[in-house]
């Protein structure tokens, strides 16, 4: 995930923008930072859907075959 140090400058960039005294060039370094943080975020939520099974009551892998065909593509 993303260093403590840029999640808190989001914040700070945020409630900065809240009260609207965010300059120009923090603007550019909040957009920066939040394109880091999805592309953080969404690497991470790639790998934790590709590396979950699903099963159902009866025990049977019911995990979607396009999750099982991630997984062999990965490999």
């Amino acid at each position: 995930m993303l260093e403590k140090a840029k999640i808190d400058r989001i914040n700070e960039l945020s409630k900065k923008k809240e009260a609207g005294t965010l300059t120009a060039d923090e603007k550019v370094e909040q957009e920066k930072l939040r394109k880091e943080y999805i592309k953080s975020f969404r690497t991470h939520m790639k790998g934790t859907i590709e590396n979950t099974t699903i099963i159902d009551p009866k025990g049977n892998d019911v995990t979607p075959h396009k999750i099982k065909q991630m997984r062999k593509n990965k490999k």
